[in-house]
């Protein structure tokens, strides 16, 4: 038995949101400790992996590891029929083919339950290795997001440089070329959401599929601050944390010379 219930149905939108667009369909592997999401797009470029806690749900309970194949867009759909302050619950029985999600708003005198079809996802789990990134930056993720999508109208492919004066994004197309630098502003005075910080042992400068990127920034809603981890030949890892409840991170592979 499989049950989990969250105060605000806005958040489980919001998450949904974030992964539908990326990734078709997905495994919800629930085990005593929470939710885990590990998924490639179907380029097998980039890979989302969401972590939702236990602890951070309003009621968990999980009697044993399931793992739950769901197609993201009709849960998004679903949910389309949820309130933002809605109190969403999720269940699924051990031996069951759906899961039941049930939407009841703060009076409680509307109560709608649906019941969603479960799939067969063929889907190795893969190891993400644990990395030693030799840069780390952290910054608005509305300034990211707007940045990201700034730069695609110039070009397809976005060079992140990090140095000590800070973050580079770089875009050269057709069209023509384009900058913008983001610079470290760690006074005391900054509020957390808008503060930028460069945590760097070398510089790293990598080029990245912006379409992709531009993805990931539909968690923007999650978080206000998103966090980059850039090593040269690994992945990029872009890293939303939601709150209390977990994270979701994307990993993108950087683009090579000749490919660009």
């Amino acid at each position: 038995m499989f049950e989990a219930r969250m105060t605000e149905g806005g958040m489980l939108k919001k998450i949904t949101e974030a992964m539908k667009d990326l990734v078709t369909e997905a495994n919800f592997d629930c085990s005593t400790t929470g939710v885990s999401v590990q998924a490639m797009d179907s380029s097998h470029v980039s890979l989302v992996a969401l972590l939702l806690r236990s602890e951070g749900f309003d009621h968990y309970r999980c009697d044993s590891s399931t793992s739950l194949g769901i197609n993201l867009g009709s849960m998004g759909k679903v949910l389309k029929c949820c309130n933002n302050d809605d109190v969403v619950t999720l269940k699924s029985d051990d031996s069951a083919d759906a899961m039941t999600f049930m939407f009841e708003n703060k009076n409680a005198d509307r109560i709608s339950d649906f019941e969603l079809k479960l799939m067969d996802i063929d889907s190795e789990h893969l190891g993400i290795p644990d990395t030693d990134y030799k840069c780390t930056v952290q910054m608005p993720s509305a300034e990211f997001q707007r940045i990201c999508r700034d730069l695609a109208i110039l070009g397809d492919t976005v060079t992140i440089s990090v140095t000590k004066e800070g973050v580079k994004f770089s875009v050269s197309g057709e069209m023509g070329s384009g900058n913008m630098t983001i610079k470290p502003n760690e006074s005391v005075d900054t509020e957390d959401k808008d503060r930028v910080a460069v945590e760097m042992d070398e510089p790293v400068s990598l080029n990245f599929a912006l379409r992709y990127l531009n993805f990931f920034t539909k968690a923007t809603s999650l978080s206000d601050t998103v966090i980059l981890s850039l090593s040269a030949d690994v992945p990029l890892v872009v890293e939303y944390r939601i709150a209390d409840l977990g994270h979701i991170r994307y990993y993108l592979a950087p683009k090579i010379e000749d490919e660009a």
